[in-house]
């Protein structure tokens, strides 16, 4: 079956770019294009900032206390400044290094424990993020990967908005009667065995804070399990996604593969071995990395209804082929002498999102994806098999 936004973006292209959908009794707008993704980012972000309703948010995210489904306001405003200045900020995130490079090492001598066996690199790459923002967040591992992956998939799928609960929120009793609302509430109570076990780490900022913090609002438990539940969702799934996607793109393409190799031999050639500082001379690992990543108001001349859900197609937006030459090809080297970039100013290229909802995780996820990205680029011969 067509993945929904290769076929949102058909129906783009057939429609315009900004789209609107009657699903069950909610009106959705889907944006495909960058002038109207910078409209409803930049120009009206207050308009949107608020999340719509969900009620996967509402029971996994403590009652949307959460950072991705809080509403927009002062509680939200003050949940961010603790994730970027406290939790995700460059010098916190560069504290992380070791444990990145340990997982990394970990999941290598993985791979080459079963050389000449076949291995589903998909589930490994989701093991190693997982540990990275476990050890993060509670300095422990867990042993229940294949059980945290499964729940993670289902609140992922929870949290999409089209259930037949969130698509008819007026029928009541429909959560009940679907049986959405038990799934939801046993995927929420499943937590890993050793998440009981925390020591000095986030979880121990976000305590600190909870205690003498001087915040305008009170950082309730549920708040903090809340924040994070949203650091093991988000730093697992995106990261070994970016990265497995990026593997199987340089696997099609020998020349890119090649060429990335190269640039790192020709560091550990100089150096005699290849970690995180070695990352700004890796210019074209970054363009790899890019590349991969590409893939009531009014809304450039329309008036937007109030409660009506606007969806940012950012697939479709970094395929627009007024923006990129070759929309369709992998080619790293289109970011060469370009200023484009994904911090949240380029509205052709916005896989982190843009405006107030930006992720605030960027930093964290872009170190993780490098780290995974260059040791898996160091060691490609285990996958000419």
């Amino acid at each position: 079956p067509t993945l929904p936004h290769h076929r949102l973006t058909e129906l783009a292209k057939r429609h315009g770019s900004l789209m609107h959908l009657q699903l069950g009794e909610l009106s959705h707008i889907f944006v495909s294009s960058p002038e109207a993704a910078k409209e409803v980012m930049k120009t009206h972000h207050i308009s949107f900032a608020t999340r719509p309703y969900l009620l996967g948010a509402e029971i996994v995210a403590y009652n949307f206390s959460d950072i991705g489904f809080a509403p927009y306001g002062d509680y939200w405003r003050q949940l961010r400044k603790v994730c970027t200045l406290e939790l995700l900020s460059m010098k916190r995130v560069q504290s992380f290094r070791s444990i990145r490079e340990e997982q990394v090492s970990s999941l290598i001598r993985s791979i080459y424990s079963n050389t000449g066996l076949e291995i589903n690199l998909g589930e490994m790459l989701c093991n190693s993020p997982y540990n990275i923002t476990l050890r993060t967040a509670f300095a422990t591992r867990c042993k229940q990967h294949d059980a945290f992956i499964s729940i993670t998939r289902k609140l992922v799928e929870a949290a999409s908005g089209f259930s037949i609960t969130d698509l008819f929120p007026s029928i009541k009793l429909l959560p009940m009667i679907s049986g959405m609302r038990a799934k939801l509430e046993r995927a929420g109570n499943a937590n890993p065995e050793d998440s009981d076990y925390v020591t000095d780490d986030l979880v121990d900022v976000l305590l600190n804070l909870q205690d003498h913090g001087g915040l305008e609002f009170p950082l309730r438990t549920d708040n903090i399990k809340a924040v994070i539940l949203d650091m093991l969702i988000a730093g697992t799934e995106t990261s070994s996604t970016a990265v497995e996607w990026a593997m199987s793109e340089m696997i099609k393409n020998p020349r890119i593969l090649e060429k990335a190799q190269a640039e790192v031999r020709q560091v550990y050639d100089r150096t005699g071995d290849v970690n995180e500082e070695d990352l700004h001379e890796l210019k074209y690992l970054k363009l790899v990395m890019k590349e991969t990543l590409r893939e009531r108001c009014e809304i450039n001349g329309y008036e937007i209804p109030a409660k009506t859900k606007v969806i940012v197609n950012a697939w479709a937006i970094g395929r627009d082929s007024n923006y990129w030459k070759e929309a369709e090809r992998f080619y790293p080297e289109r970011f060469i002498d370009s200023s484009v970039d994904y911090k949240g100013t380029n509205f052709e290229f916005i896989p982190f999102g843009a405006g107030r909802r930006i992720c605030p995780g960027m930093s964290y996820e872009e170190k993780e994806i490098c780290a995974l990205f260059l040791f898996l680029t160091t060691h490609h011969h285990l996958f000419n098999s």
